[in-house]
């Protein structure tokens, strides 16, 4: 079974649900992340986290520039478990949802379309506009999941790290990764 994984931090707020992610994805061991920030998140990682740029590519196991087009997790041929993009902007959501591929995340994330892999997209906007709503209705027809950075309160959260780990739970939880970073409903 491919224990590979994709990364994508795109330029929206909540850069800390992507870095939460490759923490787990460490801390938990056993599968092997390629991460692309691109150069809008890491303008927000600057604003909204006290982590350097490579504090958090030291998290992955491999980093690619958002604009590598020869990376290996640019070709079909490259197998993956399924992508991540957390947080996905509206403009990555809408390079995704046309087939644009102007940069890594979006080539990447078209791959794991055509090849029929897990491509979970943590959108992060609001409001949302009828573009937004359409493009994520095309990105869900082509095979995405759509996984709206909204997290549930039944777990009672009492930190921004709670809030956090329940999105970033989620989001494994859509690639068949075991974790505990939230309780589950009813435990």
């Amino acid at each position: 079974m491919n224990k590979e994984i994709i990364i994508g931090i795109s330029g929206a707020s909540g850069v800390q649900y992507g870095i939460r992610i490759l923490e787990t994805l460490r801390q938990i061991g056993g599968y092997e992340t390629n991460l692309v920030i691109s150069e809008s998140a890491k303008k927000l990682i600057e604003i909204e986290t006290e982590y350097s740029i490579s504090e958090i590519e030291q998290l992955a196991d491999h980093v690619y520039a958002d604009d590598d087009f020869t990376a290996p997790i640019a070709s079909g041929s490259h197998r993956s478990k399924g992508m991540l993009v957390a947080p996905c902007s509206m403009k990555t959501l809408a390079s995704i949802a046309i087939g644009m591929s102007d940069t890594l995340i979006s080539r990447a994330a078209d791959v794991c379309l055509k090849e029929k892999r897990p491509l979970i997209l943590m959108v992060r906007e609001t409001p949302l506009n009828l573009i937004h709503i359409q493009n994520m209705e095309r990105a869900i027809k082509a095979g995405a999941s759509i996984l709206p950075a909204c997290p549930a309160f039944y777990p009672k959260p009492r930190t921004i790290d709670e809030v956090i780990n329940f999105m970033a739970g989620r989001a494994l939880d859509l690639l068949g990764i075991e974790h505990n970073l939230y309780k589950r409903w009813r435990e």
